[in-house]
């Protein structure tokens, strides 16, 4: 399971708040298209959050790889 960070989760609710709910709203309740509009919001910001982590992993391991010899131009 994907454990967020504060930072984050407040981001996460922040981006998709501002995208699908308008300021005014007159309802209590969420309406279709609005929650529609989050499910796909929150769905697009996880895919996005564990693409970038699997890359910045993959290039975290190139690097110490690199480090101990383990080619390069120089070595």
């Amino acid at each position: 399971m994907l454990q967020l960070t504060p930072v984050v989760l407040c981001r996460l609710v922040d981006t998709c708040t501002k995208k699908c709910i308008p300021p005014q709203y007159r309802e209590a309740d969420l309406n279709k298209g609005e929650s529609v509009c989050l499910d796909r919001c929150v769905a697009k910001f996880f895919e996005v959050n564990v693409k970038v982590s699997e890359k910045m992993q993959g290039e975290a391991q190139q690097r110490q790889g690199g480090a101990m010899g383990g080619g390069g131009m120089f070595g």
